[in-house]
């Protein structure tokens, strides 16, 4: 029979008469006073396959009570709790928890070769009054990001194996078992390049043309149409993202840069712009088509600053280049001053903006004085920006309106651009415009055969300055390597294949990091938008073809209108359903311009998403013939504002230095 000596003030003295009385010390049991508790320790052993893991872990209900609680029962009350706690079942209990734990912990460990005493050794060390359940998932946690480590390692290294960006040319078999020639026709704007390499390409027996912009490419796919090299047309294609026009026996196709054909040899190819290989977020579609276009001629086409990119791909390629630097044939000239005034415009004059908004702005401003006006920016269809430049064209609006649209395709009858700014938003803040874009602006005044010259000039004391600057300033050349390379759908299905990953974010992650680089000539890119997409559509049952697909969807995520239709087209392919389209959901005759606009390029990206997955996007069709529509509404609204705006004005009024209008 044990005795229980009367109460005392000293804590730890009965403390330790408990332990004693209790047989803590023989049965593995310690009673700890730590981090503002009072806790029950029970040490143990667990014996698994060889293994030998002591340990001293505090059990499920080991806390019993803060010290200031913990002093103020007596002797009787505390030893009862102790003998409550510590019960050979408790201790079993533990005893058990720890053989699973150690069990699960070896099993795992061995799964990557590990010793498990690198985490479990752990056990027999720990100072703390946590539960053995939370000291048990620390551990777990640790392996479990050991094990992550382990296994990106392992799968960066296979990502590296199975693709290696140096072979990157060999991918496009055609191209690379071809004899092919390069021609490079480099000048600024107005030195006649396009139309050189165009008047090679009809006479050719068969070609591409590649453009950066579908209006490019509807400009040229015309233009082939109208010759008559051997006196008789030519059978020629329209390809886009959005739209085929497909011509029975075509020889030719004209189509969109990203829309390269790398299957089906040709005699000639136009690559457009080549400078935009440094482009950023479209560059990699231009390093594909100097790596892959099928033609025995390959005509580069653009700026100057291109011409060392060019040299390295080519001798890289192992592909003979041919380089023709071409001059401006018609002179460029800056104006003595400033515009200053809206009268001091005149017919044949393009002002530039850098925003939609500022664009009809100024457009406003000058239709008020008088001045017809045609307009033109990035929000606009193709066809409406063709059908707008067709009225500057045949006299019948006196001055252009527009963003740096007007900097690439659309040839006018400029004589003189007038800036309204030299800064511009580059999605982050406004800065000042590149030299390059400058003169690729400026360079569209006086085209030949209509101007003699060209004039250049900024509506303010400041852009003039800044103009007159950046006409003087030399262009940085175009990067001699690290030439973007975007994912294609069969590198991820490798690395998915090698790696078992099925999250879109995680391919192209390991796409960008892991796949081997050896120096850097080739470099791995995607862009954000497309990553930031892909993280949205991993939460949805859908294959990686048909995420990828998704991801490339030509519209933009910043126009909430557009950005619900992307998600809802995502939603309807998840759940393998038809997505059909019904006539204007909204009369176009009520929506305001920026509606119309949005809408249209709604239509456009349908198109394009139906042109990849027709079975569950069937209305194509009907998709180009809404796009038509609401191009033709845009243009309507647009003459309609530029008719109210010289009403408001009070008509016509003579722009200084102008002619009367035809």
């Amino acid at each position: 029979m044990t005795h229980t000596p009367p109460p005392s003030d000293d804590t730890q003295h009965d403390d330790a008469f408990l332990e004693r009385e209790l047989d803590f010390a023989e049965r593995g049991i310690e009673l700890v006073k730590m981090e503002g508790r009072v806790f029950l320790r029970f040490s143990g052993e667990v014996r698994y396959e060889g293994l030998r893991v002591p340990y001293r872990l505090v059990p499920s209900r080991g806390v019993l009570a803060k010290p200031s609680k913990w002093r103020k029962l007596d002797l009787r009350a505390r030893r009862e709790l102790l003998e409550e706690r510590t019960t050979p079942d408790a201790l079993e209990q533990l005893q058990t928890e720890a053989e699973d734990f150690v069990r699960n912990i070896a099993e795992e460990a061995d799964d990557f070769g590990w010793n498990p005493m690198l985490f479990l050794d752990v056990l027999a060390e720990l100072e703390t009054s946590e539960p053995a359940e939370y000291v048990f998932q620390r551990i777990a946690q640790r392996l479990a990001h050991a094990a992550e480590r382990e296994q990106e390692e392992r799968h960066a290294a296979r990502t590296k194996e199975s693709i290696n960006l140096a072979e990157y040319p060999d991918s496009f078999d055609v191209a690379s078992r071809m004899q092919r020639k390069f021609i490079a026709l480099l000048g600024p704007t107005n030195s006649g390049k396009t139309h050189r390499a165009m008047e090679a390409l009809a006479k050719a027996e068969s070609g591409v043309y590649l453009a950066p912009l579908r209006l490019l490419a509807l400009e040229n796919y015309e233009r082939l149409q109208a010759a008559r090299p051997h006196g008789k047309p030519i059978a020629v294609s329209l390809v886009t993202g959005e739209e085929r026009r497909i011509a029975e026996g075509s020889t030719h196709v004209a189509s969109t840069v990203e829309m390269l054909d790398s299957k089906t040899p040709v005699e000639v190819a136009v690559i457009d712009e080549i400078q935009m290989l440094a482009d950023r977020d479209r560059g990699a579609a231009w390093t594909a088509a100097v790596c892959g276009a099928p033609a025995s001629t390959v005509f580069l086409v653009g700026a100057p600053e291109a011409r060392r990119a060019i040299e390295a791909l080519a001798e890289r390629l192992e592909v003979p280049l041919e380089v023709h630097l071409l001059k401006r044939m018609a002179p460029l000239a800056m104006e003595p001053g400033p515009v200053r005034k809206l009268g001091n415009l005149r017919r044949g004059d393009a002002v530039i903006a850098f925003s939609r908004r500022e664009v009809l702005n100024w457009r406003d401003m000058i239709t008020e004085k008088g001045l017809s006006v045609a307009t033109v920016y990035g929000n606009l269809s193709p066809e409406v920006r063709r059908a707008q430049a067709e009225r500057f064209r045949e006299g019948q609006a006196d001055i252009v309106v527009g963003t740096d649209a007007l900097a690439m395709g659309l040839n006018m009858p400029i004589a003189r651009i007038v800036m309204t700014t030299a800064v511009k938003y580059n999605g982050v803040e406004e800065e000042e415009i590149s030299a390059a874009l400058a003169k690729q602006i400026a360079g569209r005044a006086g085209r030949y055969g209509v101007h003699e010259e060209g004039f250049v000039a900024g509506y303010d004391d400041d852009t003039h300055e800044v103009m007159r600057s950046l006409m003087k300033e030399k262009i940085p050349p175009v990067p001699a390597t690290g030439f973007a390379v975007a994912p294609s759908l069969e590198q991820l299905h490798r690395i998915s294949s090698v790696t078992g990953e099925t999250s879109l974010v995680k391919l192209l992650r390991r796409f960008v990091h892991n796949i081997d680089v050896p120096d850097g000539f080739f470099y791995p890119r995607i862009t954000e938008e497309q990553n930031d997409r892909a993280e949205w559509l991993d939460t949805l049952p859908l294959s990686v073809a048909e995420k990828f697909m998704l991801s490339l969807v030509p519209i933009s995520s910043r126009v909430p209108m557009l950005q619900s239709a992307w998600e809802n087209w995502a939603l309807s392919l998840a759940k393998k359903k038809i997505t059909k389209l019904a006539p204007h959901a909204q009369n176009l005759l009520y929506m305001n311009l920026q509606e119309v606009e949005d809408t249209c390029r709604l239509y456009s990206a349908y198109a394009w998403l139906g042109y990849r997955e027709p079975e569950h996007f069937p209305s194509i069709a009907e998709a180009q013939q809404l796009a038509r529509e609401a191009s033709e509404r845009v243009d309507a609204i647009l003459q309609q504002q530029n008719v109210a705006a010289r009403q408001k004005g009070g008509g016509y009024k003579q722009g200084g230095g102008g002619k009367r209008r035809r």
